[in-house]
């Protein structure tokens, strides 16, 4: 049984990247680092919401930054971030994963 701490660390992540606008944002990082104002142009949202999900992807680990003088680029954390993405889009996208197994 695994210990109830990992159980809650794993449920919280779950929760945090449930957000669509934080999948979005992690999908727009998957190819590199990017400055607040690039997320905002790619994705179209303001950059105090932009921030706001950035923050929260940094605390749960999912996100890191970079300072580069005044600026701040933020990239993936680490491989098991994309693993996680591909695998639940492989997961939704399955052709029978909306039937109901008798």
């Amino acid at each position: 049984m695994l210990d109830e701490k990992i159980i809650i660390k794993a449920s919280n992540l779950f929760k945090v990247i449930s957000d669509p606008t934080r999948i979005r944002i992690l999908e727009s990082l998957k190819n590199g680092e990017l400055s607040v104002n690039e997320i905002v142009e790619s994705l179209n949202i303001s950059q105090s919401a932009i921030s706001h999900q950035l923050r929260l992807l940094r605390e749960n680990n999912l996100v890191k930054t970079k300072r580069v003088g005044k600026n701040i680029f933020y990239s993936i954390s680490d491989n098991h971030v994309s693993l996680i993405l591909e695998q639940t889009y492989e997961h939704v996208t399955e052709e029978n994963c909306h039937e109901i197994k008798k």
